[in-house]
């Protein structure tokens, strides 16, 4: 049976980078307690929040790759951190920008019987709005043209 980090792999390697919402049933809990902000919830509503964010992160980058630098592993407790790199090609509150992405991740799961019952997610949300130009746009600030 797979371990907490390697289940926390799955999800970001084989769902997130894929676009593969699928993993979802195989990787988590049916009660899954997810903490994410803009995910959270409880059972089927969670998993159903989850399944759309990897088909978000995908449509938005969809050579996106996962890079954990940094685990911890006590019981059944994964702490993760780490980076998603990617090329901004779907649209993000606005047009696409084609821009490099680069955000950091950090990730904390239980996982019980080779799945996720509890997880708490914190990607670097305003990375990712500065990096795409959605946050100068919801400012209303336009990129120097040059």
């Amino acid at each position: 049976m797979e371990g907490p980090l390697e289940v926390l792999e799955r999800i970001l390697q084989e769902g997130f980078a894929t676009g593969n919402e699928a993993i979802v049933d195989e990787v988590c809990a049916p009660d899954l307690i997810e903490h994410q902000f803009g995910l959270a919830g409880r059972g089927e509503q969670a998993r159903a929040q989850v399944k759309a964010a990897i088909r978000q992160v995908h449509e938005l980058m969809p050579d996106i790759v996962y890079t954990l630098e940094d685990s911890v592993v006590v019981g059944d407790l994964v702490w993760a951190r780490g980076r998603a790199r990617g090329t901004a090609t779907g649209a993000f509150f606005g047009p696409p920008s084609n821009a490099p992405i680069d955000i950091t991740l950090f990730e904390q799961a239980r996982v019980v019987d080779g799945r996720i019952v509890e997880h708490w997610g914190n990607p670097d949300r305003f990375a990712l709005l500065a990096q795409t130009g959605a946050l100068g746009r919801l400012a209303g600030h336009q990129p120097a043209v040059g």
